[in-house]
């Protein structure tokens, strides 16, 4: 209800942010690089752990030069340290993906079977003011979908990041766009923990407690290299304490926040 009565008094303010904002925006590329690979050694008899990766420009990898260097590069080969055992991972993901949108992106790129599945959206819904009701009811879609399609056996859905600390935001534009973000993950884990998916909370300081923001690319909206590595080691030791190979994909507790991007490494 503040939100509403937020955005009703200051609906003006907040139009002209927004505009002002796009266009002074960085435009960084996405992450340039293959968009599909095999980490680790594939001779060590071990069978490769298949990853795919669903999601939008932060997925994609924008705010660091290579796909080694962004979300999936970091995540495959902290993967390989994780389980021992090699990772060929494949990414669909686009810059300015909502959730609806990324369902129209899957259809005309059908992804490959994948044991893990990890998920990277909700931004752009928070900033196309996606209602929670109507966000998590296209998350649904975009399960059913990738649980026909991949058959997954582990599947983590990323929390929108605190855009309350995101330097290209102006106050007060950044606090209501930070509480709608808080609203979409509130919803989301709670739909996650009825699917048995791994909703994964991102944690806003470093081990130093300096703000996560700290590590953003030069747009001020974007990770940069460091964030990516944090983020990817993180998102490895969360998949390797579920991964059962033999057995259900997850083991127990489908809501885990992501507090290993707050440990010293």
């Amino acid at each position: 209800m503040a939100g509403t009565f937020t955005k009703l008094t200051l609906g003006p303010l907040l139009l002209a942010q927004g505009a002002r904002t796009r266009r002074r925006a960085l435009q960084l590329p996405e992450a340039a690089g293959p968009r599909q690979g095999l980490a680790g050694d594939a001779q060590a008899g071990a069978s490769p752990l298949r990853l795919l990766i669903v999601g939008d420009s932060s997925a994609a990898g924008v705010g660091a030069p290579t796909q080694d260097e962004a979300l999936a590069g970091q995540l495959a080969q902290a993967l390989v340290r994780q389980l021992g055992q090699p990772v060929a991972w494949q990414l669909v993901a686009r810059t300015g993906l909502t959730t609806q949108g990324a369902i129209a992106w899957l259809q005309e790129r059908p992804p490959a079977p994948c044991d893990v599945v990890l998920v990277v959206l909700g931004v752009n819904d928070v900033l196309a003011q996606v209602p929670p009701a109507r966000a998590v009811a296209e998350r649904e879609a975009l399960w059913h979908h990738l649980r026909e399609r991949c058959r997954p056996r582990l599947c983590l859905w990323s929390a929108v990041p605190p855009l309350e600390q995101f330097p290209l935001l102006p106050w007060p534009l950044r606090s209501v766009l930070g509480h709608d973000a808080r609203r979409l993950n509130e919803a989301q884990a709670r739909w996650a923990v009825e699917r048995g998916i791994m909703h994964v909370a991102l944690p806003g300081t470093l081990p130093d407690g300096r703000p996560a923001v700290a590590e953003m690319a030069e747009d001020g909206f974007h990770p940069g290299p460091a964030l990516y590595r944090r983020w990817g080691e993180a998102l490895a030791a969360l998949i390797a304490q579920r991964w059962q190979p033999a057995g259900p994909g997850l083991s127990a507790g489908a809501h885990l926040p992501t507090l290993a991007l707050a440990r010293r490494t």
